[in-house]
């Protein structure tokens, strides 16, 4: 099934209660302090669409970079509104919001139920509760929970689910963090998104940073944590559609990211590492040196699996006194995965 066609409404740090130690929206999403005015998402919507593929999938209008049910209910309603008149219109097929877990109640819900709502997004970022206390969520891990069930109930499991999560939180590590995927996965998401937390300026995390009381997870360490979050999750049967944050010209600015695993690419780094691993693990299980061997992959995952600037070529060639390595593209296997024939 084709990805959705996004069409992206910011609303950064719009109807959140608390200000996290990790965000500062405005400098992720460029956007500035003023809400977006409810008749800037026709505009904002025919721009879009104006570059949508006839391959692409179902069009989306997703309110992003906020806590949505936080909204003062009329200005969330205008905007529900306008987005509405473009499902009536056949432009759009649905929408989609991001929230946070405390604002999931029965009041929101009934009240959002008589709009084209598909999918709800909802911010968990951590399932340890020291971790959300430090980070300054102003929730715990039981609204989580509260808030997936209310949304599994029959009454409303017509809405596709989602959990962001967050890697390297204040006060995470390894053990909480799979621990929180876990408790994530017990709670049955349709699919996640994994974020490495950043420094941005601005956020009470820069100060953290500046002061020397918080250390970032440097980049190779954020992209194996998240190969084994992305394997659990696969093996559990729950999407991974996001890994590490959309690059975008403000993330890029030195002045926007202080420090942390940043990567405009951090998605292509972890499928290159689960590719690495099942090659080495193919070439071990055989016994004696190979001259040339041919690794078969997904046509998408070509790049994946030569690395960044032919790194994983150039590890079997000297790990394993490989002469040559050709990567052959095959439809019939999966993404993550691969074959090899040795010859």
């Amino acid at each position: 099934m084709p990805k959705p066609f996004i069409i992206p409404i910011f609303i950064p740090n719009a109807g959140c209660p608390h200000y996290c130690a990790f965000c500062n929206q405005r400098s992720i999403t460029g956007a500035g302090d003023q809400l977006i005015s409810p008749e800037k998402i026709g505009v904002i919507a025919n721009e879009f669409l104006d570059f949508k593929k006839e391959n692409r999938g179902a069009v989306q209008i997703a309110f992003y970079g906020g806590n949505f049910l936080g909204l003062q209910t009329v200005y969330m309603l205008s905007l529900l509104n306008e987005a509405e008149k473009l499902v009536k219109k056949g432009l759009v097929e649905s929408i989609r919001f991001s929230t946070r877990p405390d604002t999931i109640v029965k009041e929101k819900i009934d009240l959002i139920s008589r709009f084209s709502v598909s999918t709800i997004e909802v911010g968990v970022q951590s399932m340890d509760n020291q971790v959300l206390k430090k980070a300054g969520r102003g929730h715990t891990c039981k609204d989580t929970e509260r808030a997936f069930s209310m949304l599994k109930e029959r009454k409303y499991s017509n809405y596709t689910t989602g959990a962001q999560l967050m890697v390297g939180l204040p006060g995470d590590d390894e053990t909480k963090c799979l621990a929180s995927c876990r408790s994530i996965a017990n709670l049955s998401p349709d699919f996640v998104r994994i974020y490495p937390t950043l420094v941005i300026d601005g956020s009470l995390l820069a100060k953290w940073y500046k002061k020397g009381e918080y250390n970032p997870l440097p980049l190779d360490i954020a992209v194996t944590l998240v190969k084994k979050i992305y394997l659990f999750f696969t093996k559990r049967k729950v999407k991974v559609i996001r890994m590490g944050l959309q690059a975008s010209s403000d993330l890029e600015k030195d002045s926007t990211v202080l420090a942390g695993p940043y990567h405009p690419a951090f998605g292509h780094l972890v499928f290159s590492e689960i590719l690495l691993d099942h090659a080495e693990k193919i070439i071990n299980m055989r016994n004696g040196l190979h001259d040339d061997i041919l690794i078969k992959v997904h046509p998408k995952s070509v790049s994946r699996m030569r690395g960044l600037k032919n790194r994983n070529i150039e590890i079997l060639k000297q790990r394993y006194k490989i002469k040559t390595i050709k990567i052959i593209p095959d439809p019939s296997t999966k993404n993550d995965d691969c074959s090899i024939i040795f010859q």
